[in-house]
């Protein structure tokens, strides 16, 4: 047998006055009169043939099929709410959640939100970072930028750009250097990858590398950047990430050279079909990143 359609003024007049114990007070709430609350609630009762409330003289007591009732009643309006919240202009709002490189997040990412919000104002952006070290499915991410080969077990992963690694130091540092060799003098930032500073010092012509490369290790190159500085050492990160200490004067390059070592990848489950969102931010993603991507390392 068909059940009977429950009318939504009868359900929710049942739940405002069941939060306020008062049909007066819902009433108010509802912009409506004692009485029509009154006759919902009662045409409520009739429909399911129980009685959700007993009239007190000083209010109303919440039945224990009311009780029963009550909660889901109320997560179902809080649920259609969600739902309605999602429309805006014309369009439905999606949530899309990126975990990103801290280095990649703050330098280069960030100062370009605002334009992703005007391209894309439906999508809610949810943004989480990591030094590069994330896992898409436990973390329920839609999206993953990490820095790498490229090359990740069960993920679609498109190359956004390369970002080569140079010299960077406080200005103080930096003008006291002439030639590569005379970083020695000097504290050596490192990341965990222990191949960068060897592979730099090979590219600018240093000989002698048999001595351990001593030094600082950090595992977020914002970290190590912020000790550089503060005139810590001499740091091996890339330049392009940190544009705005550059041009602040924060930090300066001292030499020419630099080395790549992988690129930023945008990537994402392959068992996972791209949503509306997901499309729209990977093609943003794409077109902004494009003019990185003639760089290349010298």
């Amino acid at each position: 047998m068909d059940r009977p359609r429950l009318p939504l003024n009868a359900l929710r007049a049942f739940e405002a006055s069941a939060r306020h114990l008062s049909f007066t007070r819902a009433a108010i709430e509802l912009f409506v009169t004692q009485a029509a609350v009154s006759h919902q609630v009662k045409h409520l009762e009739a429909l399911l043939g129980v009685s959700l409330f007993r009239r007190l003289p000083r209010g109303l007591m919440v039945t224990e099929e009311g009780e029963a009732l009550l909660p889901v009643v109320r997560e179902s309006f809080d649920r259609m709410g969600d739902a309605l919240d999602r429309f805006e202009g014309g369009h439905v709002r999606e949530v899309l959640t990126v975990g990103a490189v801290g280095t990649f997040t703050v330098g280069w990412l960030l100062p370009r939100l605002g334009a992703f919000r005007t391209h894309a104002p439906f999508i809610d952006l949810r943004l989480s970072t990591n030094n590069n070290r994330v896992d898409i499915a436990a973390e329920g991410l839609d999206y993953a930028i990490r820095f790498g080969s490229g090359a990740w077990h069960g993920l679609d992963a498109a190359e956004l750009f390369e970002a080569p690694l140079s010299v960077l130091c406080s200005p103080d540092i930096a003008a006291g250097l002439s030639a590569p060799e005379d970083i020695f003098r000097h504290t050596l930032l490192k990341s965990y990858r222990s191949d960068e500073w060897p592979g730099w010092l090979a590219a600018a012509g240093v000989k002698d590398l048999t001595s351990p490369l001593r030094g600082m290790v950090f595992d977020s190159s914002l970290a190590m950047m912020e000790a550089a500085v503060q005139g810590a050492g001499v740091a091996l990160a890339p330049p392009l990430m940190f544009q705005r200490l550059l041009g602040s004067g924060a930090i300066a390059q001292p030499f020419k050279v630099s080395i790549s070592t992988g690129s930023y990848w945008l990537t994402r489950l392959q068992s996972k079909s791209p949503t509306r969102a997901m499309q729209t931010f990977a093609n943003w993603l794409q077109e902004a990143s494009s003019d990185h991507r003639s760089v290349r390392p010298t």
